[in-house]
């Protein structure tokens, strides 16, 4: 069951709440962002919030879906750590157009919340492999 509930938070976070976060005028609505970066944002809120409802399916419906869940969250928050590891080589930044950033103990909270998930989907794939063998 605490592999379910850490997986559910993890799929919460990236398919429910970033979208939630996202769909305003700092991302989605930004005036400032041209219109082909914005159809990128709304195409990627898509997949990942269809990811999350695939991997809560995996989760909840599906008896061995649990390591693939996993894989589904590591690939979402693995993907964000990636971009913004890299983020000096395309220009990308966690700041908003207003010069604030989100942070906590001066660690952008996107880092602390999708390192979360990725910690929390590598506990609970190992744990479906250890059952599996």
């Amino acid at each position: 069951m605490l592999d379910k509930i850490l997986l559910t938070i993890g799929i919460v976070l990236y398919a429910v709440v970033v979208p939630y976060l996202e769909i305003n005028d700092t991302h989605v609505f930004n005036p400032a962002w041209v219109a082909h970066a914005r159809i990128h944002e709304v195409w990627q809120l898509f997949t990942n919030s269809s990811l999350g409802l695939v991997a809560l399916w995996l989760t909840w419906f599906d008896s061995s879906g649990k390591g693939k869940a996993s894989v589904i969250a590591l690939l979402v928050t693995g993907g964000f750590l990636a971009a913004y590891l890299i983020q000096d080589l395309y220009g990308g930044s966690m700041v908003h157009p207003d010069g604030t950033e989100k942070a906590l103990l001066g660690i952008n909270v996107g880092v602390i919340g999708f390192g979360w998930v990725f910690a929390s989907a590598l506990f609970t794939l190992f744990r479906a492999g250890r059952r599996s063998a």
